[in-house]
């Protein structure tokens, strides 16, 4: 009798505790979850002076979507000067023939220039030394425009990204691209993605100036190249692996920065199968964690908390009948949904897929803790054909 009053007074604790964590992060952490960080939409007629921009692509082994993503980028309807730059990084399946195939199509070869990648240096991650590499092709031109090779942006995204950064005078504009989302796995998987993503870097407060929170989305960030050097360039980050949010952390204390959704930027990468998001999440996340076994340890505790015990408890007051757990845990599984249906429409998602969240949070901490695995079994951070080592303090 006395173990079940403990076992009842413990679940009741956990149940108050699992709903005081929901309040406090859908009321005290940004307002993350409203996913309504946004582009102003595009001024027609304005008189400005549009400074010139060099869009950098580091490809590598990107055959398959480098023709979309270089026409989109060579029709923005930008009014200044734009060239592109894509940065083969030792690719194998032809990227560079299709880049240039791409802009021989539009009629605009004059502004392409295919950079042959030089061998990655030593202590440099692959990524980061093709964009150095870009940034050193490109002059003093005086923003750059980062986009990965894989994703297509809408015709006027660069004059909108040009206006935010130069109207409130910031350092760095990122945008989260819509991710593919047509398969079973994506529909499961992709929006909590964006969603945790959101939650970790509540795009609010890195927004605010005020804050020294910083986080960008590497598939998109149009950046002050003055602001790079005085920062110490690519170098100064050598051997991040997590490059977007490291080069956010490396500006922000140079100059406001700035991370929103692009609803008219698409990623052409699709995953039709589990593994494919799985090796995706896999080779970052323990290094998003810094490494460390007791951050992995309570990672894993607050996913099992936060998305498995508001159902749990739920079922166990219902099965004992106790109102006074099944009341704040019910409530937990409210805030949790809720916060979740913005997501879901920006995606154009049913609703009822928000239910689904507990089990693609149980997912993604399998994944985390598969990540910690091949890490210690000498197996992390492998990403298109290369294999890095353990770092120093890089992320």
């Amino acid at each position: 009798m006395a173990h079940t009053v403990l076992s009842g007074w413990w679940a009741l604790l956990a149940a108050w505790s699992v709903l005081l964590a929901w309040l406090i992060l859908v009321l005290g952490r940004g307002a993350f979850w409203r996913a309504d960080q946004r582009l102003p939409p595009r001024e027609n007629g304005a008189q400005r002076c549009w400074p010139e921009v060099t869009a950098v692509v580091p490809a590598r082994n990107e055959a398959e979507g480098i023709g979309d993503c270089v026409t989109a980028l060579l029709r923005q309807d930008y009014p200044g000067v734009l060239r592109v730059i894509v940065v083969d990084d030792q690719s194998e399946d032809g990227t560079a023939e299709r880049a240039r195939e791409a802009a021989r199509r539009v009629g605009a070869t004059s502004r392409l220039e295919v950079l042959s990648g030089a061998p990655l240096l030593e202590n440099w991650a692959g990524k980061v030394w093709a964009m150095a590499q870009g940034v050193t092709a490109a002059g003093l031109v005086p923003l750059l425009w980062f986009t990965d090779g894989d994703i297509v942006h809408g015709p006027d995204v660069l004059q909108r990204l040009v206006t935010q950064i130069e109207d409130r005078d910031q350092s760095l504009v990122s945008l989260m691209v819509m991710l593919s989302c047509r398969s079973f796995w994506e529909r499961l998987l992709i929006p909590p993605f964006v969603f945790f993503f959101q939650m970790l870097y509540p795009f609010p407060w890195v927004n605010n100036p005020r804050r020294a929170l910083a986080g960008a989305a590497g598939g998109c960030m149009l950046l002050r190249r003055e602001t790079l050097e005085k920062a110490g360039g690519f170098a100064a980050m050598r051997g991040a692996r997590i490059d977007d949010c490291t080069l956010a952390a490396l500006l922000k204390p140079h100059g406001a920065i700035w991370l929103g959704l692009g609803t008219e930027s698409h990623s052409l990468r699709d995953y039709q199968r589990l593994g494919e998001i799985w090796r995706m999440v896999a080779r970052s996340a323990y290094v998003q964690l810094r490494f460390s076994p007791w951050r992995l340890l309570g990672a894993t505790l607050g996913m099992i908390f936060l998305y498995a015990w508001p159902a749990g408890g739920l079922l166990f007051g219902l099965w004992t009948e106790n109102i006074w757990l099944v009341l704040p845990a019910l409530s937990a599984c409210l805030l949790m949904l809720t916060a979740y249906l913005p997501t879901l429409r920006l995606y154009t998602l049913n609703p009822f897929w928000a239910f689904s969240l507990p089990v693609a949070a149980l997912l993604y901490m399998l994944m985390t803790l598969d990540s910690a695995r091949r890490h210690y079994g000498g197996r992390g951070g492998a990403w298109k054909g290369r294999h890095y080592g353990t770092p120093g303090e890089e992320q």
